[in-house]
């Protein structure tokens, strides 16, 4: 196998902002912590055993010893390492994603990959510590047009429901004839779809299928004792928005550098959670209602969801990064280029909340050209990184590279206008 590395820049497919922040650019050094190097892991590790107290630990593996429960065969790996949390010297690397169905697009693979790398070089790095590599499952996430179809050798595939609401919810129902219609052993995947009950505990099943022999946990943060953590934040969010206004300061200074916010946040970053409806909470004179539906409810009675039954409220994109950290001993989030430049938007809702920032940490990106491609790319003489180019411009560079004439507009433009002056300067005397 060959391998070739294509600077990022040349590529043309990042935003600056994005750019910026892998290149260390000293304009958004104040909007993160830690910057990703294994020199910064050691101050990253105390800094968050300092934050990060033993009862959070206990909660951590009661949860997820129950959600595993019911996996036949646990790995010794993953069993040793949801263990091993319970260690202060133990500390997580996490990624996550969407609940795609049979996986989603490759970079889902790369992100995991990426963590399990990362942790082994940290254990080769610091020897004293252990470290764990997690997938967070985006179980509550409620847009399930982002996670039903997938592309295979060219073909499309969909699962159609009806559902709603959090999709690691849904019931599996429907993938029998999407399994008959994919070519090759797809056995991983039909163990997982039809043998379960959820989509959260499928994808829970072919995830640790493929990757139990390197230890990753799976977390699923739709969980009642998980979210009784974030108590804390939801009264703070929702009765007085202090999110809202501290990302809103944060984004205008970006703004003010040069960049595009990721994403914008709202004077309640909550969503409503229950029985087929993940919907928006607004705050509308004295009562708070349910986007989407008729629910209303006044202080008290939120108040009283809050204390008695957290489940019911799930953070948004601005607030479910804090939950992460609160209740993982985490150390480093891997991401794509999306979102880690929408986590340096969050620096300032963690330093209000008390909770280490953790090391953002770009995934790993590859493209894999099969043999005949290469060989046809080969034969036009261009390389590799060229083919990043704007189609015309590729184009352009191909024909000046290869023709045997001076195709160069340049000298005969100078000439034109050379003779429109003489004309112009003949008719003015």
């Amino acid at each position: 196998m060959l391998l070739q590395k294509i600077p990022f820049r040349s590529t043309l497919a990042f935003t600056e902002f994005f750019l910026k922040y892998i290149e260390r650019n000293t304009s958004l050094e104040s909007f993160y912590g830690r910057f990703p190097t294994l020199a910064n892991f050691k101050e990253q590790r105390n800094e968050k055993s300092k934050s990060f107290p033993f009862s959070n630990r206990q909660l951590l593996v009661r949860v997820l010893q129950r959600q595993y429960a019911n996996m036949p065969a646990l790995a010794p790996e993953v069993k040793n390492n949801i263990q091993s949390l319970l260690k202060e010297n133990c500390f997580t690397v996490t990624t996550g994603h969407q609940l795609s169905i049979f996986t989603g697009p490759l970079y889902f693979i790369y992100k995991i990959a990426t963590v399990i790398s990362t942790c082994r070089q940290l254990k080769h790095q610091y020897p004293d510590g252990h470290f764990v590599p997690v997938y967070w499952m985006a179980s509550e996430d409620h847009d399930y047009e982002e996670i039903k179809s997938f592309k295979l050798y060219g073909k499309k595939y969909t699962w159609e429901t009806q559902q709603q609401g959090a999709v690691g919810r849904f019931h599996i129902k429907g993938f029998e004839q999407i399994l008959k219609q994919l070519p090759g052993d797809v056995s991983l995947f039909s163990d997982a779809y039809l043998k379960n009950h959820s989509l959260a505990d499928a994808v829970r099943t072919y995830v640790n299928e493929l990757f139990k022999d390197e230890g990753l946990v799976v977390i699923d943060a739709d969980d009642r004792e998980l979210k009784e953590v974030l108590q804390p934040v939801m009264g703070d969010d929702i009765f007085l928005n202090t999110s809202n206004a501290l990302v809103s300061e944060t984004n205008k200074q970006l703004e003010s550098l040069g960049f595009h916010p990721q994403v914008n946040p709202r004077e309640i970053n909550f969503f409503y959670l229950d029985k087929n409806l993940r919907s928006r909470l607004e705050r509308k004179g004295d009562e708070f209602t349910v986007v989407d539906s008729d629910l209303r409810f006044t202080k008290a009675a939120l108040d009283k969801i809050i204390r008695n039954e957290p489940e019911k409220l799930s953070p948004n994109v601005i607030l479910r990064p804090l939950y992460q950290e609160m209740i993982l001993p985490n150390l480093a989030y891997v991401g794509g280029p999306a979102e880690l430049v929408y986590w340096l938007e969050l620096k300032k809702v963690f330093a209000h909340f008390n909770v280490p920032f953790p090391i953002l940490l770009p995934r790993n990106f590859a493209l894999i050209i099969e043999a005949p491609v290469v060989r046809k790319i080969s034969k036009t003489g261009l390389g590799m990184s060229d083919f990043f180019e704007e189609k015309n411009n590729l184009f352009k560079k191909w024909i000046i590279k290869n023709s045997h004439h001076d195709l160069s507009m340049e000298k005969a433009l100078k000439t034109i206008d050379t003779v429109f002056a003489e004309i112009q300067s003949r008719t003015a005397s």
